[in-house]
């Protein structure tokens, strides 16, 4: 009972914060973490223990195959480069640095167990920048370098973690077996994405063949295919991450959603996005639950003479050190991008001092992290306890913090004015698809009907009549697309009048249905077949008026 009140707690949460984040204009991510905070701050607040391979199986498999799945594959492999420059160069970089750093700052965490807090704290909250920052005011390439990057230093820094967790238990590291067992997690965990993908593809196409399947035993394949990948490969001492991140990339790519019916395609994509918000937010809103009980337990390695200011001061600094770590190593890449360029007679797209500045402060640290370090066992093999684990677990917890509060003060700043004015290029490219598509439309709708074939029962001139209708209306959207401004303004105020005529209808219609429904004229049945049409319709049409 107390789990299931727990969760209902969450949920309205969850969505309490997506009206409230409306008024109090502080990035949601923050604002969720401060909700889940206030709830567990006093003693007779929200208590609850996680387990964090139980947070990690229900929360990161959805998230990590939603994001890839939106992911702009074409982006992320001409960006491939500096994706994995980041990923996997960058999450090395950060483990000797910054595990060097923390064992000079703080000498009671031993070596290896600086390392493992490195290592969890390589993986980056890509979804937390997002809602820090409008995606209008960072470059494109910059924010598409980001997403890619936080697809897949949430597994290659996990793993290490792994490794450095195991040298803590065990007293050594061999350099030669970890780089084995690194590349084995990695293939494995692709190889898992991959059958999995296969798998709810053949289930999916044996539903088809049956017929008549319900809608949503087809959208309930789609739902387990991370999770589906994701203890596939834990099954194999892989990364889960990495399966469920290429289960989502390799989606869309391979077709499986022609085995969809038009319902389950709509419920499947509709739920998808509730899923997002859903466990996003209930994610940051667990975090802020952790936080009163590890703030409440300040390790006395931070505290000396100063009990307030010296454990602050010494989580600025390591997040400090991180930000410092990133500008570096996006400095290095970006010098060595040039000289590649050059050598290969390239354009050289180099950044510049902002844009580097502004990747390294957006380089912010969520959930993964948390769960990651609170995974961390209690004892060593012998039955002592585990070196530093408070310690390790309030800094990271800090970092976290930390670095979502300097990301939201500085990067809007810092990315004010780096994107240019104008048309946006995605708005763009979809103009020129829509064109694309409505003349291949007309060419092949005026094909057929200047055939002479008629069919039985058909009005002589139907076909025609029709057709010219249908061609009209694809005309008006090539015309809404012309370049002349003139042309453009007056199709789509015609256009406007239209749709906002074709939703008066879509009102009354509604108004209609629901009277029949008072009146009993019509079933609950009947009524939510028309309910569920009216409100697609309806959807659709405004849809197109947000993007007028």
């Amino acid at each position: 009972m107390q789990v299931a009140v727990f969760i209902l707690v969450v949920l309205i949460f969850v969505a309490v914060s997506g009206a409230l984040v409306r008024l109090v204009r502080v990035p949601l991510p923050v604002l969720q973490i401060a909700m889940g905070a206030a709830l567990a701050w006093p003693s007779s607040g929200l208590h609850v223990e996680i387990d964090p391979e139980v947070f990690l199986l229900v929360f990161i498999p959805p998230l990590l195959f939603s994001d890839a799945f939106g992911a702009p594959k074409r982006e992320l492999i001409a960006l491939r480069g500096p994706i994995l420059d980041l990923a996997i160069g960058l999450v090395f970089f950060t483990i000797v640095g910054f595990g060097y750093a923390l064992h000079w700052l703080v000498p009671s965490i031993p070596l290896v167990v600086a390392f493992a807090l490195a290592a969890v704290l390589s993986p980056t909250d890509a979804v937390a920048v997002s809602s820090i920052v409008d995606k209008n005011m960072v470059p494109a390439r910059l924010m598409n370098i980001l997403e890619g990057e936080s697809l897949l230093n949430d597994a290659s820094g996990l793993v290490m973690f792994r490794f450095a967790v195991a040298a803590a238990l065990t007293g050594s590291f061999s350099l030669a077996g970890a780089s084995l067992s690194f590349l084995y997690a990695v293939a494995v965990g692709i190889l898992a994405g991959v059958a999995a993908l296969f798998i709810a593809a053949k289930a999916l196409q044996l539903l088809s063949r049956i017929g008549g399947v319900p809608a949503e035993a087809q959208v309930l394949i789609t739902i387990l295919l991370p999770f589906i990948a994701y203890l596939g490969a834990e099954h194999f001492e892989a990364s889960g991450i990495l399966a469920a991140v290429t289960a989502g990339l390799l989606t869309g790519s391979t077709g499986i959603f022609r085995f969809l019916g038009v319902s389950a395609r709509m419920q499947t994509i509709s739920l998808w996005t509730t899923f997002s918000f859903v466990f996003n937010g209930a994610l940051f809103i667990v975090l802020g639950l952790q936080l009163p009980e590890i703030i409440r337990k300040v390790p006395p390695e931070l505290t000396g003479h100063y009990p307030v200011i010296q454990p602050v001061l010494t989580v600025v600094a390591l997040t400090l050190c991180l930000i410092a770590l990133r500008f570096v190593w996006i400095w290095i890449g970006d010098i060595g991008a040039g000289i590649a360029a050059r050598l290969g007679k390239n354009k050289a797209e180099p950044f510049g001092l902002r844009v580097r500045l502004a990747g390294s402060v957006a380089g912010v640290r969520g959930a993964v992290t948390l769960a990651g370090i609170l995974s961390l066992p209690f004892t060593l093999q012998d039955g002592s306890p585990f070196p530093a684990r408070d310690l390790v677990i309030f800094l990271a917890a800090g970092v976290i913090i930390c670095s979502l509060a300097i990301a939201s003060l500085a990067l809007p700043a810092i990315s004010r004015g780096l994107v240019e004015p104008g048309e946006d290029a995605d708005a763009a490219e979809e103009r020129m698809a829509r064109v694309g598509a409505a003349k291949a439309a007309i060419a092949h709708i005026e094909s057929l009907a200047q055939t002479d074939e008629e069919h039985e029962g058909e009005v002589p001139g139907a076909r025609l009549a029709t057709a010219n209708g249908i061609v009209a209306a694809y005309r008006r959207r090539i015309a809404a697309s012309d370049e002349a401004d003139e042309a453009r303004a007056e199709v789509r105020e015609a256009g406007r009048l239209e749709l906002d005529l074709r939703l008066a209808g879509i009102g009354a219609e509604r108004e209609a249905v629901s009277t029949m429904l008072r009146r009993r004229e019509i079933n609950d049945h009947t009524a939510r077949a028309l309910f569920t049409e009216i409100t697609l319709t309806e959807a659709l049409l405004k849809g197109r008026q947000t993007r007028k």
